[in-house]
């Protein structure tokens, strides 16, 4: 098994991204997966190093890499050390991302007996299943696609009009705690901005809807991060999808960070090989 980690991918006038692939050299072209974290989430984060190297014993090549604005840098890509970059982020930053990321598999030589760029999927993870959706919806090179305790609306989490919405618009910055590292996480207005600005692109329900790929949602049913109702929505709105629901799971399935064994907690094992039945299906 090969990793590449920490890899950096460069592109003048917009913020490096740092990825890891994890895939057996073999000289047979692999399936590409590519994960997408969630908010205040980070490729390191517990058991995903794991996570990839379940996908690689089964031979695909798996990709997972940080938003280009999720606070990271490429000294230190755990945690969140660029306060100033995670306030700067947004949804359309995260779809170029995961575009740039593409793009890099598609003409880097070092992977190109490895990989089959015919055949891609995008996983998201809570609020990079948005984006990969969006993504999926809109890039005929993306195959299938797969949501872990993803998000249904991006929307609502504004309140718009609410108190603090109106507290952030007067302010221009509000700050979230992050019960991990205890940092108050700025985000800027230029957020809600974005959202406006291309809020038809960003609506997740019409994304799901308009998917002509194989759609598989996976969510635990005692997540009280994004309420399993959220991936009851997902699953209606498109006739092509499937759904697993984790009974008794949370919205990490029961993955911690820092996650210390060598081994994969039993529920988010059960969502790596569901999600590869899922992909080795026609």
């Amino acid at each position: 098994m090969l990793s590449y980690l920490n890899q950096i991918i460069n592109i003048k006038e917009k913020k490096p991204i740092l990825y890891d692939a994890i895939y057996n050299k073999n000289s047979i072209k692999k399936p590409v997966i590519i994960l997408c974290h969630g908010y205040m989430g980070f490729k390191d984060w517990g058991a995903w190093g794991l996570v990839g190297e379940e996908f690689s014993k089964n031979n695909y090549f798996f990709v997972k890499f940080n938003f280009s604005h999720n606070g990271g840098t490429m000294k230190q890509p755990i945690d969140f050390p660029d306060l100033d970059s995670f306030a700067n982020n947004n949804f359309s930053h995260e779809l170029d991302d995961i575009d740039r990321v593409i793009e890099h598999l598609k003409h880097s030589e070092r992977y190109s007996q490895d990989l089959d760029f015919e055949n891609i999927s995008l996983i998201g993870h809570s609020r990079g299943a948005g984006s990969v959706l969006i993504k999926a919806s809109e890039d005929r090179r993306v195959k299938k696609v797969i949501t872990w305790a993803g998000v249904s609306d991006f929307k609502i989490r504004f309140q718009e009009g609410g108190p603090e919405f109106n507290k952030w618009k007067n302010e221009g910055v509000i700050y979230a705690e992050n019960s991990r590292t205890k940092q108050f996480m700025p985000h800027f207005f230029q957020l809600f901005e974005d959202f406006k600005k291309n809020e038809s692109r960003l609506n997740i329900k019409s994304a799901v809807e308009n998917l002509e790929i194989p759609y598989l949602v996976i969510h635990g049913s005692n997540d009280t991060s994004v309420l399993p109702v959220e991936g009851e929505k997902l699953f209606s709105w498109n006739q092509k999808n499937k759904i697993e629901r984790i009974e008794g799971s949370d919205h990490v399935f029961f993955s911690k960070h820092p996650w210390d064994s060598d081994k994969l907690p039993e529920d988010l094992n059960k969502v790596v090989y569901l999600s590869i039945d899922f992909l080795n299906s026609n």
